[in-house]
């Protein structure tokens, strides 16, 4: 018999996110969408006027307005689509929403170039006006990207390719997750199981060779049949960010987008070069997995599986929620109470469905409350994921409460601090409520899988996109074959000598969707390390690290974000919180190789 999900119309409501915080139901979202166009003209109607401090002042009202509404009509159409990308409905609201914020970017395009057109003096006093104290961190930040800034005919015929620019991704993500299919695949026993995007690392997870193998060859089959698809999506999205990068005078895409947000390139170089430094840890990581599960060859369907075989526990969504609960208890009472709403008020949708976006995300806007999508399946690494998400959603709750709308957002590159807290919180409490050595082993491997998963592999990704588009800068062609090539040699860099490097490895590239973000998938790296010195903080200092680390999550993006690091003890300027987070790591793989001796030996 085939295991099937359910469609979303069958699906429990009290386990799907109640989306009525942001609109009623779709007639509501219709009437607010009918009414976008004339806050679009009311923006677009001040061009020409921003050369007084007054005029910038209700230009940023206005726009604020706009942005307020024209996010809440995109996050619930996003939302909608995301229960189902099948369906119709969903797709239309969120390709005509899309629609009009390309229209709104494209109308408020004059603003930055003609703001900046003025003379310094000028631009320095507006600055200082103090009927402009309220945005006078923004003004600043728009002024120091002056030297990138073009014309504002430029700037808005370069905002009217918004949509054109972002449809590699879209065509990407459409072929993922509502076009493709997988053949069914059958388990030791002979039993079939539906293979689709959203469950693929769950068969992942299984002790079920078999399965694994199965689902692995199916899942990569199914990519290496549009790997040709995925190449020219991919090389369309890396072509338009040296496009843009080039009309802006950057040196290249990976320096525009460090640049927007304040970052330094030898950030991101510092990351892969101290990873590269401590590849001998992730070697023996990969060295004792094979061991433990004693397989003659270590293969890529092997990196998942529990290390500790016979023990895969899974836990219902309420014990989940008691673990989060009890993890985030250093981070205080204020912090759990929020948790608690939103595990009562129906923030999260948990299950997987038929045609549901793979994975897990967090998103809200400033008027609604920080969603969470998971696909829980009542795995260790499911509870994990649902601590991670929703680190990531109190960080919005702190930032919206605590910022005006203009610095409510905090940038990319503190994004993940949050999130990877909580894992740390979760699995040093389940440590620390345990002395047997199979349950340790089981909590010690996912700390490592969080270091392999969120540092090495993410770096790995960022030097992979790193050279993607350094080759398309030099002018070479990103074909499919030149991108598993690429992809194929950083998994046996990263992986090392005890990891057989299977055919379909290559492909993987082409279902990582933050590819299409260039240059974000760094910031998980930086940020996991950051964490792990906060969470270590937290659980030794108590309120001494919790108070500071709560501030930052409530800095949202009033300050720049290595500033705002620093608010919370960590400095990422330099390698430093980088190299003590993987000595940590070299640590829980000393305590891992120990602790499975201890198994043996009682064996």
């Amino acid at each position: 018999m085939t295991e099937t999900l359910k469609e979303r119309k069958d699906m429990d409501p009290r386990f799907m996110w109640d989306l009525t915080k942001l609109y009623a139901d779709d007639e509501a979202w219709e009437k607010a969408f009918a009414e976008i166009d004339p806050l679009i003209d009311a923006v677009a109607e001040m061009a020409g006027t921003l050369s007084d401090a007054g005029h910038i002042l209700e230009y940023f009202r206005r726009s604020t307005a706009l942005e307020r509404t024209l996010s809440n009509l995109f996050e619930y159409a996003s939302l909608r689509r995301s229960g189902d990308t099948r369906e119709t409905a969903a797709q239309s609201m969120y390709a005509r929403v899309y629609g009009k914020y390309v229209n709104a970017v494209t109308a408020s395009s004059f603003a930055e170039p003609e703001f900046l057109a003025l003379p310094e003096e000028e631009i320095r006093k507006i600055t200082e006006d103090p009927s402009l104290t309220e945005f006078s961190f923004a003004l600043k930040l728009i002024a120091e990207r002056k030297p990138h800034t073009l014309s504002a005919g430029e700037e808005m015929l370069l905002a009217s390719f918004g949509e054109v620019f972002a449809a590699p991704g879209q065509i990407a993500e459409n072929l993922q997750d509502a076009d493709m299919t997988f053949s069914p695949v059958k388990d030791a026993e002979g039993k079939e199981h539906e293979l689709t995007d959203s469950n693929f690392i769950l068969l992942q997870n299984s002790e079920d060779r078999v399965l694994r193998e199965n689902a692995f060859r199916s899942y990569y089959a199914g990519y290496k049949g549009h790997i040709n698809t995925f190449g020219a999506a991919y090389s369309g999205a890396v072509k338009a960010a040296a496009v843009e990068a080039a009309a802006r005078h950057y040196g290249s895409s990976r320096e525009m987008a460090m640049a927007a947000e304040h970052v330094p390139m030898e950030v991101y170089d510092n990351l892969i070069a101290a990873v590269r430094k401590f590849m001998p840890a992730m070697y023996r990581y990969v060295a004792l997995r094979k061991k433990i599960l004693g397989v003659d060859e270590l293969h890529y369907y092997d990196v998942y599986t529990p290390l500790v075989q016979g023990s895969t526990k899974t836990y219902t969504y309420e014990e989940a929620q008691e673990m989060i609960l009890s993890a985030v208890e250093p981070l205080g009472e204020e912090y759990g109470r929020v948790v608690r709403q939103a595990f009562a008020e129906r923030w999260i949708d948990v299950y997987p469905n038929r045609g549901k976006t793979g994975g897990a995300f967090s998103a809200g806007t400033y008027d609604s409350v920080p969603y969470i999508l998971t696909n829980y399946t009542g795995t260790l690494n499911s509870v994990s994921a649902l601590a991670h998400e929703m680190g990531h959603s109190m960080h919005t709750w702190h930032a919206n409460r605590q910022q005006p709308p203009q610095y409510a957002g905090y940038t990319l590159f503190v994004a993940e601090v949050a999130s990877t807290v909580n894992e740390n919180l979760l699995v040093e409490k389940l440590l620390e409520g345990t002395q047997d050595p199979r349950e340790r082993l089981l909590y010690l491997n996912e700390y490592m899988e969080g270091f392999k998963g969120t540092v090495y592999r993410q770096t790995m990704f960022a030097e992979f996109e790193k050279e993607a588009h350094a080759m398309a800068e030099r002018g070479e062609a990103l074909t499919p074959e030149a991108l598993c090539g690429v992809y194929r040699q950083l998994v046996s860099d990263y992986f090392g000598p005890d990891l057989v490097p299977d055919e379909e490895v290559q492909y993987e590239w082409a279902r990582i969707p933050h590819f299409y973000s260039p240059f974000y998938v760094f910031k998980y790296a930086t940020s996991y390390c950051a964490s792990a010195a906060v969470s270590e903080a937290v659980r030794t200092e108590g309120d001494a690290a919790a108070k500071p680390y709560l501030e930052f999550l409530s800095m949202g993006g009033s300050a720049l974000p290595l500033d705002e690091l620093k608010h919370a003890g960590v400095d990422l300027s330099t390698p430093a919180p980088i190299e003590r987070a993987l000595s940590k790591f070299e640590r829980i793989v000393e305590e891992a190789e120990k602790t499975y001796e201890m198994i043996a030996g009682a064996e």
